[in-house]
Parts: C-alpha cells; structure tokens; sequence
C-alpha cells in the first residue's frame, strides 16, 4: 500500500503494509539507519522518534498510524542543537547504539521542560536503556544542555559549549595516502590513519591504540582517525593471545602498548629522514610536534603531508627509541574520543546499518529447548507472507528470508515446526540447583591446596560457613546480533562487529566451503558485546554464512537475531554455587579457607580448552579465588564442573564476576566475627601488597570511610584484582522502612598502570559500576523444563537510569605498563553493596540478584541455601 511519510523536512511515498511498524519502514525502506532496533517491543526506547511532536518509540508505531504525521530521527536534529553538542562536550557515548534514542528523548525532555531538575531527568530517562551504563554523563549532557538553551540565563552563567558550527567530518578530504606500515598510513592532506587491530564496543579502542601511536608520531591529534583493521591475525595478533586475532580479556591497550607506539616512532623516523635529506641537515637537529616537521636552526618546516611522500620512500629504522614518559604530551592527558561525533550524529556504521544492493534480510527460528533438532517444517503460510522469498533449513533450525526485516519475522511466525527434543537440556533451574548442591558435599578436584585445611578448620577457636548463588546471566547487548554475508564461488565477505576475527573467519569458511583466506571480514563499530560476540562457534556469522550458502550466493544477506532469539537461545555466564567455610585463631586471625564452586566450564569442548583447562580444571571458573592475595596460610579450592546443555561463554569479566563476590563477602563475614573493621582487617591480611594497599586505603579515605552515616545508611568496600587492575569500590546504601534499598553513591580507585586515555578509564568504570550493579539488581536467567523463562526486557531487567549511583572515580597515579579497565570495573561492586547492606541491616546476603530480597518485588528468590 502507497503510504506517505513526512521525515525529517522530507516527504516521501512508498510502499508498505499498513502495520509494518515504523521502525522498518525508516531503517529498511527509507534507509534512516540511526535509529536503533533494541528490542521491538517498546522496552529500551533505543528506536525512539519525534512524532507529531511527542517522543515515541518506533517499534510500537505502525506505519498506518505514522502517516502524514511529521517524524523527526536523529538526522533530523542538527548538529549544533545544544544537546548533541552537549553530548559531544560530556563525551557520552560508549558502544554508541542507545545514544540516538537517548538524545531524541533528551531533546524532548528540553522541550517540554527547559530546566529539568535531577529528579524530572530520571524519571523522562529511565525509559531508555543504556547497557553500557553511560547514565550519569547522560545527566551531566542533559543538564548541560539545559543551562545552553535558556534563553532566560544571562549570558556569564551560560556553560561555555565549545559549538562546532558543522559536522567536523563534513568536507574532510583524504588526498593520496602512503603506507608506513601496517598500523599507519598518511595521506597528502596531513590525515593519519590508524589501522586498529581490535573492535570498538564501546570500551574505548580506537581512541586508545590511535593515542598510543600518535603519541610517538607527534601527530596533531585533530588530524588522526581510525578504521578497523583486516581479518589477518599474521599481521594484527594479539600478543597476549597467541596467533589468533581477537578482542577481549581487557588485553587491547596492554598487549598493543609498544607495539603501536613502536609504529608511531617509526613512521615518525621516516619523517624525520626525509626531512633531513631535502634540507640536507643533520637528523638529529629535526624536531616533530603536532604533525609539523622543522629545523630550528634554518627556520624550515614542513607539514606531513607535503613531506609524505619522501617520507614513506624512507627505508623504516631498525630500531626505535620510545619517548620517556615524562615527555608524553597525548598519553595521560589525551581525552577526545574519535568515535563521539558519528555516534551522536547517528551516522556512526554498525553492521546492523550495512546496505549492499539487492540484500536480503533472514531471521532464524530455533528450537525452544538447547539442543533441540527440526523433525518437520511446514512453510506454506511464511511463504504466503508478503515479501517472503524464501525458507531454508540451515544447522541451527529454519531460516526465513525477505525484502525487508518485518516481513522475515512475520514470516518466521507463520511457520509450522515440530522440535525433536529428545536429545535437548530439559532440566529445569530448580533441578540444576539440587544437583549443584549435592555436589557441593561431595570434593572436587583441586585447584590450589596449601598446607592442611581440615587440620586448621578442626582447631580453630570459630569457624564460619556460607552458600553463595549466582544465575546465569545474559550479555543483552544493546545492538543485537547481527551480519551481513556476500557469498561468491570462491570468496566470502562478511561485515560484523566481529570480536573474534580469526575464528570466525576459519567458521565462516568451514561453513561455506571455502579457504579462511578466502573468507574477507570487514569489523565495524559494535553495539556492545560484553563477550557475547566472541563465542568460539561464531553462531550469528556461521548461520547467515548458511543461509547465503542455501541461496548459491544470488544475494547478499543480513541476518538479523532478535532479543527473544539471544535471551532464549544465547549463550551465559555460567550459573554457579559456591561453599566456603574458614576458621579465625583465638586473635581473630584467618587460620584456613575452604572453598569448594559448581559450575559449568567455559571451555570445555571448544578449540580454546587445552590452553584454558590444567587437569580439569577452568581456569576461568576459579580465577579471582585460586589468585586470592589474602594471607591465609592453610588454603583449599575444589571445583565441580557438571555438563549441562545449556550454552555458556565468557561473559564480561569472566569467573571474577562471581568468585569476588564470595571472596570479598565472605572476608567482611570474617571481619565481624573477629571484631574488627573491615577495611582494617583488609590491610592486615595484605602485607606485602602494595598496590592493593594503596588501592584500598584512598578508596577508604576518598568514601570517609568510618564517618558517621544517618540511620538507614550503610557503607561497604570491596577491593579484587582483574585482568592485572586493582579496583577498590566503597558503596553507600540507603534502606527504606519497608526493608527496600537503593544505591546513592559509589566510590571507586583504580590502578591500572599508566593512565592512556584517563576519561576512558572513568568512563570504563562507570559503565562496568553500572553493569555489575545491573546484574547484583535483578538480572537472571532461570529455565523450566529447560526454556529459558525470560524473553525480552520486561523480564530480563537491565539497570536504568533511576538506579544509577552517584559515581566518583580515582585513578591512581603510574608509569608502569598499562593493563585493562573494560572489564575490572564489574567485580567489586555487587559485594560492596552486599556489605553495605549487612552495614546498614545486619543481613548478610551471599544469593544474587539482591532485587529479589526486595519486599517490594514481591518475588522469592531463584535459589534458595539449605538451612
């Protein structure tokens, strides 16, 4: 049906049916791809839109009812409207997905109320979601923005909001580039281009590794962007991973921190040797500084670009020498993030945003229970669907392919499967939880024993012991899975925000029939992954590379997962349950520590399981407890690893997210039962520990820790270390009178060696304080009779907007090398929460989520201890 769509100061006719929701008919038929599919069903805002003037989310509107009406989307916002250079200024974004939805929301917000107070931006805001937890610089933009428009401030109050008068990429010519070496190229313009060799997800990536090398170039930073380097793990590896390229681990700055700034000082020689032989000056006597090449003593200069093409005939030095750091002037200091502007423009290219022509878009139906096969498919109604072109049977179940995304959903509804679920996970959460704890009285195999542990439990003057819980838990990145395939004879091209190069790379050829080599990827920017885009059977990229397969190639396809698909057919952070029992001496002091976890292996059966597992044992499942610095001199940790066949994958900081909890809870347990405070009793079980000492005692000093607190506060510490970074988090709670809780405000210190990017850092933390709150809340993933429970975001809650704590964050000062911050941030807070809890109610808590112990929930909790 011809239907007319006024957009953006456009008007524009075509055809569609009348309840394709809005949404599709922006992003597949119009092309307007800054709006965002989050989750279709009203839950996350991320495809909100101006209608007639009132903020609404697309996915819910139907194309008849936006008919004729004006649309405004996140092009249509120009780019020195106060709140996208607000956002720009507070450097909001992180994965960037959410942020047109956000912006739309916030524009309205300011145009109903002009000066909104916190309590107004909270509850407008709370209805978008935001997984990377960028909520309190959204506060910071919108308050920002609010004190920019009103016309009524005078002018000295006004914040100073440095406006780019245009899009600071619009006319922005390359010119002829040169190759230096892999990580940079240069063009006759003075553009650097830096090559990275790690996906954007939101962590920060392109703006670290661009830092890094243009710190030893002397590049002028406004002149520097970023693109996604090639699949090809012979030139762009990660170091700490081996021949294999890759993302993850909080590994992309430290195992990159010479190399590219090796690159950088290369690059930088070669400029300086060609300088010197056109002015025919000694070498040493050129100096480098914002991409201008001079000699002092003859007063000549030279831009990079009218030296580029000397200088990229320049043979590369064999040796460099790196800056001292006393001479960084772009590390430690530089805090513009490259990907900001494309992100709240909304132009910034995730894969879901790929157009090729002719493209097909394909969704896939699966079965409801893991592991489940398609016994029969009847697809005679889905092909009478409109725009339907095809169904075709693929290894993961049927997949239905179509003009356009609304009409392969509703196609995949039509179909009629009968699911073998003979060989498929039935068993329940209850049922796995029983088992759990019967294997909890039973030992496992050792994963660190020292000295006799019994012997020490047997004579200690108390002993102690507790259950801790933790569910499986969904990654729920906002951008959904998704990639697009163009399949030839002999060659495969892939766009995805690909997490896993190398594997996905040797998946997609097994699964096309092709060479790895043949198999072309190209990365773009990711909507967030949290570890759910690096999963070792590459299941969003295999299954689009099937389904191009099962066309012969004819067309490219898009092959898009919904929310429902990842939420009940994804993979977990594993569910576990831990023991611990300890014994303190007559002086309170630790004398032993049993530890004893249940919980699936991550590794275990896939290609990584050799590298990950020693004798049995998952190195990911008992990280943070086998590693424990606290001194207890007679020391056990035993795991149990059950099969279960339920999917499970790292899941953003891995075992950590749940062994700090029972760690840093169970040592404040202690602490009571000896009497002391727990900050003390910290630091006399960490002799010796010197950063984790200087961690917690200015997290201890930054909270006032030990001031007094109003009646119903409470104030809990955590301290954990991660992926090389120490993080502290002391968390303040209130309690309401009818026992509910809210976190108000969150201290965190950080050391994780030299600071690159020191906004990243705090942006790191704060997202990783908001995912881990997020989780401690009320995430779980819980099955019956083996389908998983939860399906979108009203019943997988994510943290929003009103639950966010005051953050405050302090990095301690280093030069030592970098290590990571995307992921360390996660780990203390769920138990310093849980110990601000007992600080404030004297109720331990060892079962996550705490939401569920909310009177007001009205829930009982997906586990219960045994008495």
């Amino acid at each position: 049906m011809n239907t007319t769509f006024l957009v953006n100061g456009g008007r524009f006719t075509v055809d569609v049916a009348p309840d394709m929701p809005l949404l599709w008919v922006l992003r597949d038929v119009l092309g307007l791809t800054g709006t965002k599919f989050g989750c279709g069903k009203g839950h996350c805002w991320g495809c909100a839109v101006l209608l007639a003037g009132e903020i609404r989310p697309s996915c819910t509107v139907k194309a008849e009812a936006a008919a004729g009406k004006e649309i405004v989307t996140i092009e249509g916002i120009p780019w020195d409207h106060p709140v996208k250079q607000a956002w720009v200024e507070a450097q909001v974004p992180q994965c960037g997905w959410c942020q047109p939805g956000q912006i739309l929301q916030a524009v309205s917000l300011l145009r109903r109320t002009p000066s909104p107070n916190d309590g107004a931006i909270a509850k407008t805001m709370r209805k978008n979601l935001c997984r990377c937890a960028t909520y309190p610089r959204i506060r910071s933009a919108i308050r920002l923005a609010a004190r920019a428009s009103v016309p009524e401030s005078p002018p000295d109050h006004r914040p100073a909001l440095p406006i780019l008068k245009k899009n600071p990429t619009d006319g922005d010519i390359e010119g002829e580039s040169f190759v230096f070496n892999p990580f940079v190229r240069i063009s006759t313009s003075g553009r650097v281009t830096i090559v990275a060799k790690h996906l954007e997800t939101g962590q920060g990536i392109y703006t670290g590794l661009a830092t890094l090398l243009a710190e030893e170039l002397d590049a002028d930073w406004r002149q520097v962007r970023v693109e996604s380097a090639p699949a090809d793990e012979s030139v762009y590896n990660n170091l700490l991973f081996g021949p294999v390229q890759a993302t993850g681990g909080s590994t992309s700055i430290a195992n990159s921190y010479e190399q590219y700034r090796r690159a950088g000082a290369s690059a930088r020689a070669m400029f300086v040797a060609a300088a010197a032989a056109v002015w025919r000056v000694p070498a040493e006597e050129i100096e480098v500084k914002k991409g201008i090449v001079s000699h002092p003593k003859s007063g000549r200069q030279a831009t990079f670009g009218a030296l580029v093409r000397r200088a990229a005939g320049m043979k590369p030095p064999v040796e460099v020498r790196l800056k001292d750091p006393d001479a960084f002037t772009l590390i430690g200091r530089q805090d513009v993030r490259l990907d900001i502007v494309s992100k709240v423009q909304g132009s910034a290219r995730f894969a879901m945003d790929i157009r090729l022509p002719g493209m097909l878009r394909a969704v896939v139906a699966r079965s409801p229970v893991f592991g489940g096969r398609v016994s029969s498919v009847d697809a005679r109604k889905a092909l009478a669907v409109p725009g339907v072109t095809g169904v075709v049977r693929i290894s993961s179940g049927v997949a239905v392919v179509a003009e356009n995304t609304w009409a392969a959903l509703e196609g995949r509804d039509a179909l009629e499967i009968v699911w073998d679920e003979s060989r498929g996970e039935t068993r329940g959460t209850s049922e796995l939880a029983a088992e759990y704890l019967a294997l909890l009285e039973t030992p496992g195999k050792t994963a660190r024993k020292e000295g006799d542990v019994e012997g020490a439990l047997a004579g200690a003057a108390q002993t102690l012991e507790a259950i801790f819980a933790f569910p499986y838990l969904a990654h729920a990145p906002m951008e959904p899975l998704n990639c697009v395939v163009r399949l030839s004879e002999n060659d495969c091209e892939i766009w995805a925000g690909d997490q896993f190069q190398t594997v996905d790379q040797a998946n997609a050829a097994a699964a096309a029939g092709l060479e790895p080599r043949q198999v072309r990827i190209h990365t773009v920017f990711s909507g967030g992954s949290f570890g759910r885009r690096a999963n070792p059977a590459s299941d969003y990229i295999v299954d689009a590379v099937e389904v191009a397969k099962a066309l012969e190639g004819r067309s490219p396809v898009q092959l898009v997962w919904t929310r429902e698909d990842d939420l009940r057919g994804g993979y977990y952070r594993p569910m576990f349950v831990h023991r611990v029992r300890a014994g303190l001496d007559g002086e309170g002091h630790p004398v032993a520590w049993h530890h004893r976890l249940v919980g699936q292996s991550i590794a275990t059966g896939t290609p990584f399981e050799d590298a990950m597992t020693t004798d049995g044992i998952d190195a990911a499942s008992v990280e943070g407890i086998v590693d424990m610095a606290y001194a207890v001199p007679n020391l056990a940790v035993e795991l149990h690893s059950p099969a279960v066949g339920v999917p499970v994958l790292w899941w953003r900081s891995v075992g950590h997210s749940h062994t700090a909890f029972a760690v840093e809870v169970f040592i404040d347990e202690l602490a009571a039962a000896a009497g002391q405070d727990p900050v003390a009793f910290r630091r006399s079980l960490l002799s010796g520990q010197e950063r984790r000492l200087a961690v917690l005692d200015l997290a201890a000093r930054k909270a006032g820790w030990g001031s007094p607190l109003p009646p119903g506060k409470g104030r809990g510490i955590a301290l954990h270390r991660s992926f090389g970074t120490v993080v502290a988090h002391v968390a303040e709670v209130s309690v309401a009178g009818n026992g509910d809780f809210h976190v108000d405000r969150v201290v965190c210190v950080v050391d994780c060696g030299t600071a690159v990017n020191p906004d990243i850092i705090r942006a790191q933390m704060e997202g990783g304080i908001g995912f881990g709150l997020s989780a401690a809340w009320e995430e779980a993933v819980t099955l019956d009779g083996g389908r998983v429970r939860q399906s979108n975001f009203d019943t997988y809650r994510i943290l929003r907007f009103d639950r966010m704590p005051v953050v405050e964050v302090h990095i301690v000062p280093s030069q030592a090398p970098p290590t990571g911050v995307g992921e360390p941030g996660v780990p203390p807070i769920a138990p310093a929460v849980a110990n601000a809890l007992f600080a404030a109610t004297g109720r331990r808590v060892r079962i996550l989520p705490l939401g569920d112990l909310m009177p007001s929930k009205g829930r009982r909790p997906w586990f219960e201890a045994p008495a």
